[in-house]
């Protein structure tokens, strides 16, 4: 079996006689049921092939598409004029590269179809491509543009500008602006277009391509769109059970051990209220393709916007994870409201993971370890600016823990807290002070818990700060700023925290553990084994 690893190319997963995972079904519902669409998914989640695959398809190609559902779905297979804009392949964070593949674009469009004289700005010169496409062919022109929002993401918050007619401009304005005059040819032109598709990571509302034109509908969230990109898990096990079966021989399990463990490490987003399990296409195949389970997709690309707009905004990852929000809230990223929860849930590091119908909100969480345990740790990097790489800090962290080793976990948890900046935990006010201490913990024991279990549990008379569970041992840790470990301990015995786990075999500790905010890290430590 060949994996298309790096293979956007639809036509070539065929020839090549690469798997390909049969989408065409819901790709025909897409073609024959609606018009203009907008559809937003994380990256390395399919979108280019999905946008290759539509352009064989309104090509015309129906020798690609033998053997597959849509073979017996098509009759006509009529070819039509095709326009495929890939923002993909440039760095826009240079002055003018937004404009020289538009450019291009369009006098490579010219050149088959015609030039109108009179055409001067963007717009106007794709409306008459368009138009001059309809008529020497006498079919209407398909329109798919590959991650429309590059050349905004490329640029996000990151101050860059340029000078433009004399004046300074930032450059995420400009191509703002640019983008502006070169989508709003679609309202104007709708009577020479067949289909249009625009995909992307996220759904910049102030981008006149929601609002300059005829209404894309936005299926991003669509329960009949949901498996449209990424693998379903009845897909997974439909066609890769030999792989599955490699796998598990490999890490000595077996079969369902091992799907469980791929559903626990790459499955887990959702994009709708349907809560259809989706498993991270990249990650999948890279699984397969090497026999070895590794963290692939995080590492394909660093999201520097996300922690540009987190330092902006001043918003910890533990006010923004584990919470219900009306749509409104992640759907669309406004530029002018410094909000990072719309980017955080579109670029993949969230996911919809359950919906209440009597107040249409969605539980947003991590999908799976492996976005958490790279997010987190970048977050925590870049936060903590500690010269310790917190990836490696949890590793060692949770083999003390697996083993009981409370000694070497509190010279652990000492030595990083105490490798922080001084500039970093240095806060005005108390308030402040516990908030960094509470988010510092939070961060740390999100990373623990991509090897073991963690648990934020609300109970009756209380939260707990923190409880791990390993398969032999229970951990409740109570922390206390600038107090006393009796204080600590207290709390844990007054508020009964460990009553859920009267009855549970294994060995538990209570721990209390005193922060300073003089020193930064930890001042006191007292166990108790019960």
């Amino acid at each position: 079996m060949k994996y298309p690893i790096g293979i956007q190319d639809f036509e070539s997963i065929i020839k090549d006689d690469y798997v390909y995972v049969d989408k065409t079904e819901l790709i025909y519902r897409l073609v024959t049921e609606g018009k203009i669409y907008f559809l937003s998914r994380p990256r390395r989640f399919g979108k280019s092939l999905l946008v290759s695959t539509l352009e064989a398809y309104f090509k015309g190609r129906k020798d690609l598409f033998k053997g597959l559902a849509i073979d017996k779905l098509e009759t006509e297979w009529a070819e039509y004029p095709v326009f495929h804009i890939d923002f993909n392949g440039s760095n826009f964070t240079k002055p003018n590269v937004l404009e020289e593949v538009i450019e291009k674009f369009l006098a490579d469009q010219e050149y088959i179809y015609g030039k109108n004289p009179n055409s001067r700005d963007t717009g106007s010169r794709f409306k008459d491509i368009l138009q001059a496409a309809h008529q020497k062919t006498g079919k209407r022109a398909v329109v798919l543009i590959d991650e429309y929002d590059k050349p905004l993401l490329d640029v996000l918050d990151t101050g860059i500008s340029t000078t433009i007619d004399g004046e300074n401009r930032l450059l995420e304005d400009h191509h703002r602006n640019i983008l502006k005059g070169f989508y709003s040819v679609f309202k104007s032109a709708d009577a020479n277009l067949q289909f249009v598709l625009l995909t992307g990571v996220t759904k910049f509302s102030q981008v006149s391509v929601f609002s300059g034109f005829n209404q894309p509908k936005d299926i991003s969230m669509d329960p009949r769109y949901e498996a449209l990109c990424g693998i379903t898990e009845e897909e997974l096990y439909q066609y890769f059970p030999a792989p599955i079966e490699r796998l598990a021989v490999q890490y000595k399990c077996s079969v369902p051990q091992m799907k469980e463990r791929l559903k626990k490490e790459y499955d887990g987003y959702h994009f709708s209220d349907v809560l259809t399990d989706i498993y991270n296409p990249f990650s999948v195949l890279n699984v397969f393709d090497s026999n070895r389970i590794n963290d692939y997709w995080f590492k394909t690309g660093t999201p520097t916007y996300l922690i540009r707009l987190l330092n902006h905004t001043q918003e910890n990852l533990n006010e923004l994870t584990g919470k219900y929000y009306d749509p409104s809230e992640f759907i669309d990223y406004k530029a002018d409201v410094e909000m990072p929860l719309p980017m955080i849930y579109q670029s993949g590091y969230l996911t919809i993971k359950d919906y209440n119908m009597d107040m249409n909100t969605y539980l947003l969480d991590f999908p799976n370890n492996e976005v958490k345990k790279g997010f987190v740790t970048m977050v925590a990097n870049d936060y903590l600016k500690s010269k310790n790489l917190a990836g490696g800090w949890a590793r060692d962290l949770v083999d003390a823990l697996k083993s009981a080793d409370l000694e070497r976990f509190r010279k652990l948890l000492t030595s990083f807290l105490a490798d922080i900046p001084y500039t970093m935990r240095r806060k005005e006010t108390e308030r402040e002070r516990e908030r960094y201490f509470h988010y510092t913990f939070y961060l740390l024991m999100r990373m623990v818990s991509c090897y073991t279990v963690y648990t934020e549990k609300q109970q009756s008379e209380g939260r707990v700060d923190c409880i791990v569970e390993t398969s032999d041992y229970i951990y409740i840790f109570e922390f206390k700023l600038d107090g006393t470990t009796d204080e600590a301990l207290a709390q844990i015995e007054e508020k009964g925290y460990a009553r859920p786990y009267g009855s549970d075999k294994r060995k538990l500790f209570k721990v209390g553990t005193v922060f300073s905010s003089e020193t930064g890290t930890i001042s006191d430590w007292k166990v108790i084994e019960s």
